[in-house]
């Protein structure tokens, strides 16, 4: 177990600098920063000053290094739209980035978990084509589409739900649904291909064989052992959630990371979009770093390997 978190986080070190790379070259091209925060009318001396002070006319090399010096300490510069450390400002958006997901993957699960059983059971029937169809629509279906359907159906015709914003359990139910529309599509696919073959097991045979009632052997001993794939896919899920609920949290007005990304990039406010880039790909290896530990505490075969 030591070794193979000590190997999984050594693979991590040159992830993370080629992440500090795209993101630096990324913002490096976006435009002149300086120009963002001097005034239209400042002198070209005033601009030179501050491209010299900033340590915009060294070498490229020699900038990339300084970024990647200023990472280490916390530091990604000062938010030019709201004037404080960019940092401390993306970190203060992540909890409700983070109870959107947490809630979209409730959602999720809620739906494919039983769906996929169902599906499994029902193979080949109407019910198994339904089950399936849906979850190709849902998968096609973007979110900004399915967000405005439910904004106009349920929070302006029915008014049932709050149109944008956050505070509430209701303010959150709309938001979760769309995040967790296209998960849900995913996961039942999987547990559906996932239950197929663990159906089609000896032991599930021999279960039956002897008697076992069929919702016993369904849950107790074919649903178990689809678990693996599931965590996995649920874990990596996750992730997609917390880095893709850029569209869903920019539709709903929800005061997360994604809406701050969007609004720092519409204002050019380059400090707070390194900072979001940077959290969301570190969040992102941390699941998928979670993912393998689990993976490798309930799968057997990969302690052996």
């Amino acid at each position: 177990m030591k070794k193979f978190i000590i190997k999984r986080l050594l693979e991590l070190i040159p992830v993370l600098f080629i992440i500090t790379f795209v993101v630096f070259v990324l913002v490096y091209h976006a435009g002149d920063p300086v120009s963002l925060m001097l005034p239209e009318d400042a002198s070209q001396e005033d601009r030179e000053y501050m491209r010299e002070s900033l340590g915009l006319n060294d070498p490229f090399i020699v900038q990339y290094a300084n970024f990647v010096m200023d990472i280490t300490r916390g530091n990604f510069g000062t938010s030019t739209r709201y004037d404080m450390d960019a940092l401390p400002l993306v970190i203060e958006r992540l909890p409700a980035t983070f109870e959107l997901a947490g809630a979209a993957m409730l959602v999720a699960l809620a739906i494919s978990i039983p769906l996929g059983i169902w599906s499994a059971n029902r193979r080949n029937s109407y019910v198994d084509l339904f089950i399936t169809g849906g979850s190709v629509l849902g998968k096609a279906m973007p979110n900004f589409w399915l967000g405005i359907m439910l904004i106009l159906l349920l929070a302006v015709n029915y008014q049932a739900f709050p149109v944008s914003g956050r505070g509430t359990f209701m303010h959150l139910v709309l938001p979760a649904i769309t995040l967790g529309t296209s998960v849900a599509a995913e996961m039942t696919r999987l547990v559906r291909s996932s239950m197929l073959d663990t159906l089609g097991q000896d032991y599930i045979r021999t279960a039956s064989s002897k008697g076992v009632p069929y919702v016993k052997v369904v849950v107790y001993h074919a649903f178990r052992n689809t678990l693996i794939p599931v965590i996995t896919i649920t874990t990596l899920q996750l992730s997609i959630l917390v880095s893709g609920a850029i569209i869903t949290e920019s539709v709903f007005q929800w005061p997360g990371l994604g809406m701050l990304l969007v609004q720092a990039v519409n204002a050019r406010d380059m400090a707070v979009v390194q900072a979001s880039v940077f959290i969301i790909a570190i969040l992102v290896i941390l699941i998928n770093l979670i993912t393998d530990l689990i993976y490798f505490i309930i799968d057997p075969r990969i302690k052996h390997s």
